[in-house]
């Protein structure tokens, strides 16, 4: 690794477990814990980049008060996402090598069961911490552990999943279940939340009524220990005066059965730990409300655009500047602004188009619709699922929802598009970003699955552009008229054309496109890896191999006619994909060979039977087997050098 300038402060360079956080420093001394903290993170994370930001530095004292009042990892903590999580990893071991964080062989940007025992649950997809530690919770109750405290930390971004709701509906009925829910309240997801949640959220943090007797009710919980076994009777006083003295309506959390117990000052380490301390005590299903600011501690972050320092690569610490590497030639676009830009071009000339994101508006570049046209374009919150049955409701109405989604949050969809969508033939546009390997968030967040899970879909059509003339003309297509269910994949990061804005036309649907003709090989791609190819082709070219290259187009319908033409004339066949192996498009290809009676080798290179863990997507792509170099191989490893082309006619 590179050299670095970062040193952890005199307190937290004596903190190597939690244990040295309980053993060695008085509740007083907690702030400076938490300053330095944050000054390490501000320190490694600028130099670094290539990870998030203001989610962890705005749960600082959150982590300090957890590690400090909790005896971790016998006590449990679930942290959701896991955007909010470095605090915690550098409290447990993994300051040293917190500068590897996200990069290849280093450690996880998330949670990661595998990687360290205080990491309880691993994490990536929102709001899934709730269910689990009040499954670790029963669990526990069941052994007999009684005493172990289980804390889920969640945003309310993440709150606004239904399975945070279904969670804390199963958890109400477990009444004495050692759980605590911490609420971290920042009013950001990603972007700014949205909905009625953040609505009520506001509702209570401003509430003068709340404001007028905080104190009070927060002394009187602060005594709650020294009242011995009448603890809990005044708990549930201080609840009940909280839930009927704060808004003028029923508490969300109390009619699920939780004691709900805030909001606070998420950035106050000392009040925080006085509180959980006093909480502990405390049996069955709470909900402690902090409110904290993303960001928070550091100018820059505080000041500027939340959005932008979720994630900011490297940035000066001092000055607060973002560097940023000038190209000396113009670049490709990121296929996500090349959607952004077309579905707005489209929609101009088609009322019908309406754009749909589960809370990613900047990540998937749906923000430029939503600007230009805030009145057909939804951001739904952290739902997958609410995102594609609302889209079926908008199209059985006759429009025409694009719903852009993460290809790996799709996942979490998977029931809707075919219980919803797919079953009833409407026509969905489903925009899936971040196919393929996405690098340094890894596992969690690979775009593996789409094709083999749309595959299987009946009524879907599963494509992907080779490049961003491609994906403009398959948004072109999917609304020209009543498609059904349409299914356009394209990855993370930049395309590979400067002039993109190429005039759109109609694909026909299930038709492919010959690139190259050769004679010794057959090379047949789905999506952007088939630039990959062409370069290997220019490279075998100048060995004396001939290659022939198929931009398939759709996984779904697949191109009969032009799979037969390569099974006729080529017996060494190579197929491409960035996603699994496992039932997608080289499976595709086999399957057609075989049903139609054909012999061929055909070698399949992309994404093996295994996760796929993080570093850039250059060094995965090759890690796969099918980066321009691993192409070059194979094909010189099926010909053998051998430039004759042999007739591959039917098994009778």
């Amino acid at each position: 690794m590179a050299s670095h300038s970062y040193q952890a402060g005199p307190f937290l360079e004596q903190i190597n477990t939690p244990n040295d956080l309980r053993e060695k420093f008085t509740e007083e001394q907690l702030p400076q814990v938490a300053d330095e903290l944050r000054q390490y993170i501000v320190d490694v994370i600028s130099e670094i980049g290539n990870s998030h930001f203001g989610a962890s530095l705005g749960v600082v004292e959150l982590s300090v008060a957890l590690h400090y009042v909790f005896n971790t990892p016998e006590d449990q903590l679930v942290w959701d996402v896991g955007h909010q999580a470095y605090g915690h990893k550098i409290l447990t071991g993994r300051r040293d090598q917190f500068h590897t964080n996200r990069l290849k062989g280093g450690i996880s940007g998330f949670p990661k069961r595998s990687e360290s025992e205080y990491d309880t649950f691993g994490v990536g997809h929102s709001s899934t911490s709730i269910s689990a530690a009040l499954g670790m919770a029963v669990a526990n109750r069941y052994k007999g552990e009684t005493q172990r405290q289980h804390v889920a930390i969640i945003g309310d971004g993440a709150m606004t999943a239904g399975l945070a709701f279904e969670g804390m509906n199963h958890a109400g009925f477990e009444k004495d279940a050692n759980l605590l829910v911490v609420l971290n309240d920042n009013c950001m997801s990603i972007d700014p939340n949205v909905g009625a949640l953040k609505e009520y959220l506001t509702d209570i943090t401003t509430s003068h009524t709340y404001n007028k007797v905080k104190e009070e009710v927060w002394k009187l919980l602060g005594k709650i220990s020294k009242f011995g076994p009448d603890a809990q009777t005044i708990a549930s006083k201080v609840s009940n005066a909280l839930k009927g003295t704060l808004l003028n309506q029923s508490n969300l959390f109390e009619s699920l059965n939780f004691r709900y117990f805030g909001p606070v000052d998420g950035h106050d380490v000392v009040g925080l730990a006085k509180v959980m301390a006093d909480l502990k005590d405390i049996p069955g299903p709470k909900i402690l409300h902090c409110i904290t600011r993303k960001g928070a501690g550091y100018k820059f972050s505080e000041e500027g655009n939340p959005t932008k320092w979720h994630a900011p690569g490297v940035f000066n610490k001092e000055t607060g500047e973002i560097v940023k590497i000038i190209p000396k030639s113009p670049q490709p676009p990121k296929y996500q602004d090349v959607f952004g830009h077309t579905i707005v071009e489209l929609a101009e000339k088609n009322e019908k188009i309406m754009g749909v994101t589960p809370a990613m508006p900047s990540g998937c570049s749906l923000n430029i619709m939503m600007a230009a046209m805030p009145d057909r374009s939804f951001d739904v919150g952290i739902a997958e699922q609410h995102a594609v049955t609302f889209s079926a409701g908008l199209a059985t109405q006759g429009l025409v929802p694009f719903c852009n989604i993460y290809s790996s949050f799709m996942q979490r969809a998977f029931d809707q598009v075919l219980h919803d969508v797919a079953l009833q033939n409407l026509n969905v546009v489903f925009c899936l970003d971040r196919g393929g390997l996405v690098g340094a968030d890894g596992a969690t967040h690979h775009g593996a699955y789409d094709l083999a899970y749309m595959r299987c879909i009946p009524n879907m059509v599963v494509s992907a552009p080779m490049n961003e003339e491609e994906l403009r003309n398959l948004m072109f297509t999917a609304q020209l008229k009543d498609q059904g269910p349409f299914s356009i994949r394209y990855p993370r990061g930049n395309g590979v054309m400067t002039e993109w804005k190429t005039p759109m036309k109609e694909i026909k649907i299930g038709e492919g496109r010959k690139v190259t003709n050769g004679e010794d090989v057959a090379i047949l791609t789905i999506g952007h890896p088939g630039n990959f190819a062409q370069e290997a082709i220019h490279e075998l070219t100048g060995n004396g191999i001939s290659v022939a290259h198929y931009d398939m187009r759709f996984v779904k319908p697949i191109d009969e006619v032009m799979l037969h033409e390569v099974f006729t004339k080529f017996n060494k066949v190579i197929t491409i994909e960035d996603g699994c192996l496992m039932g997608g498009f080289g499976s595709a290809v086999i399957e057609f060979m075989v049903d139609q009676k054909y012999q061929a080798e055909v070698v399949r290179l992309g994404i093996p039977d295994e996760y796929v863990h993080h570093g850039t997507q250059e060094e995965l792509w090759a890690d796969c087997g099918f980066d321009t170099a691993a192409i070059v191989k194979a094909v010189k490893e099926i010909t053998k050098f051998e430039h004759t082309s042999t007739s591959n006619q039917k098994v009778s």
